[in-house]
């Protein structure tokens, strides 16, 4: 599983709360719970009671972890505090709702009337919920060098790293940073850039004490100092156009000789602080992400008709294609505020005239491929499978080639505003793999991520092979992918899994590619954050 993508603060106000308390206002307070399926919610968090108040904005921001990959159900219950225990079950109910997180974060600002029951208004009773990421993405940026630093090795110059340390509140030094290039034999290096988060540098205090170190690398970890020197974020941003020089200071040659002066000087060339954008930056920043499905309707998956084909839809009207379409597409909805999802076959011989098609729209619409929500792409499957023939071959590169043009077509406006998903489900024999290789390599200079979900039990050894895991994808005439696009999951590891695993597997990439492409391309959100100074 993917570690937390991130935490939000949610903010909480409510207007036109019912009025349950005789002679004066309600006394409010908000509770937030999350489902833990099954029917069973657990408290994550809840704001402060507020007196006498019909229109409540809450103080206490509630805190949640963030996953993209999961289906976070909330539920909001606001209630008439008139007592002092902690339990709500003998308060008033004012009302509540459900939601999930993912509609939150994706929405400015949310905001919905609170219902008693279901379908049971609380009078006019409304919420409003806004989300905001708890992080501090700025990132410091060095660039360092030294000059005539002492030599320690008998037989040749210095290997010189550096290691920055910062004072924790105790007084005790902390490793934030070790140059990872050991410079040999060098004693005036110039390390490469390099970058560390503002919050791991220095917690965001600029003033806070940092420790710098210059070392010679021994390969048997016995590494020799060759000076120190104490400074602050503020000081090492103080060389502007000319660089910051300091002393590097051996503490115990210092206190032996005289005449010593010091061990070199380390020079910062630049210190820049630049702020790192998440993937909920974008989101909230108002990226849609378009989600697309891609079915494969050849013949080797097996008469629809007959139960032992992919395709055959189950007493209780599933199969694996439908699985994957709900398991993915039930995360990826909250994303887009259309609702509308294209839809398309490949692999089969479509009506009229029964020719191969390899992008073929689900609802027989060329024109308008969109389907109304998820529910409306497993009821065009289910419509069209009786009207095909499947066929052959396995092509892909049309369907991927198909979602990259619009990608395309939204990169050319320069901004971070539209972001595309391809999810196609295969049973897996794939015939035109090179250009499926070209395909993904032009589409990974593109705002899109691709999930392959294989069905059935074939060898998924090319879909492997597309999945950047082991190495990087190469096109056939050798062209790099700019950045790992695809993400392969074969069914079969997933068929006695809760539903919600297959996509918390295959969607847990997604946020990083995201922010990769944009990161790439220098695009900040449409609307960034604004920048708090922590």
């Amino acid at each position: 599983m993917a570690g937390c993508v991130s935490r939000v603060e949610l903010s909480v106000s409510c207007q036109s709360l019912l009025d349950k308390d005789l002679g004066s206002k309600s006394d409010p307070l908000c509770v937030l719970l999350q489902d833990l399926g099954g029917g069973q919610w657990a408290e994550l968090d809840r704001t402060e009671r507020i007196k006498n108040c019909q229109n409540p904005e809450f103080c206490k921001k509630l805190v949640v972890d963030y996953y993209f990959e999961k289906v976070q159900k909330l539920k909001f219950g606001v209630y008439d505090i008139d007592n002092k225990s902690f339990d709500l079950n003998d308060d008033d109910y004012l009302g509540g709702i459900e939601c999930t997180l993912g509609q939150v974060v994706s929405s400015s600002v949310f905001t919905r009337p609170l219902e008693l029951k279901q379908g049971k208004p609380a009078g006019k009773g409304t919420i409003t919920i806004s989300a905001e990421e708890i992080k501090d993405t700025r990132v410091v940026y060095l660039e360092i060098e030294a000059q005539n630093l002492d030599k320690k090795d008998f037989l040749g110059k210095s290997d010189p790293f550096l290691e920055f340390y910062r004072q924790s509140d105790a007084g005790t030094w902390q490793l934030v940073y070790r140059s990872e290039v050991v410079i040999k034999n060098n004693l005036n290096p110039c390390w490469k850039k390099f970058s560390v988060p503002l919050q791991t540098f220095c917690g965001g205090d600029f003033n806070k004490p940092i420790k710098v170190q210059c070392a010679d690398h021994d390969s048997d970890g016995s590494h020799d100092l060759i000076g120190t020197f104490e400074t602050t974020l503020t000081q090492l941003q103080k060389g502007g156009s000319s660089p910051v020089e300091f002393e590097c200071i051996h503490p115990e040659k210092k206190q032996k000789k005289k005449s010593y002066k010091n061990s070199g000087i380390i020079r910062i060339k630049s210190c820049k602080i630049e702020t790192e954008y998440s993937f909920l930056d974008y989101i909230m920043g108002g990226c849609q992400v378009n989600f697309t499905v891609g079915v494969d309707f050849t013949g080797s998956n097996g008469d629809p008709r007959s139960p032992d084909s992919l395709h055959y839809i189950s007493p209780d009207g599933i199969n694996e294609y439908l699985i994957a379409i709900w398991s993915v597409g039930s995360v990826v909805q909250d994303y887009d505020t259309d609702k509308l999802f294209p839809a398309f076959g490949f692999g089969a011989q479509v009506p009229p005239n029964w020719q191969v098609s390899h992008e073929f729209a689900l609802n027989f619409n060329p024109s308008n491929p969109y389907c109304q929500g998820i529910q409306g792409i497993v009821d065009a499957y289910r419509q069209i499978l009786p009207q095909i023939r499947l066929y052959g071959p396995t092509n892909f590169s049309p369907i991927i080639n198909h979602v990259a043009r619009f990608a395309a077509h939204s990169a050319q406006q320069g901004t971070a505003s539209q972001y595309f998903i391809l999810l196609i489900i295969t049973d897996g024999e794939i015939t035109d793999l090179n250009q499926t290789r070209q395909a993904i390599v032009n589409a990974s200079k593109l705002p899109m991520s691709i999930i392959i979900v294989g069905v059935g039990e074939a060898d998924f050894k090319a879909m492997e092979f597309l999945d950047g895991d082991n190495g990087v994808l190469k096109s056939v005439t050798g062209e790099p992918a700019a950045r790992d696009i695809v993400q392969f999951v074969p069914f079969r590891q997933f068929k006695n899994a809760p539903r919600e695993a297959l996509s918390q597997t295959v969607l847990a990439e997604v946020p990083k590619q995201l922010v990769s492409y944009y990161k790439w391309q220098g695009w900040p959100p449409v609307k960034p954050p604004e920048v708090k100074i922590m």
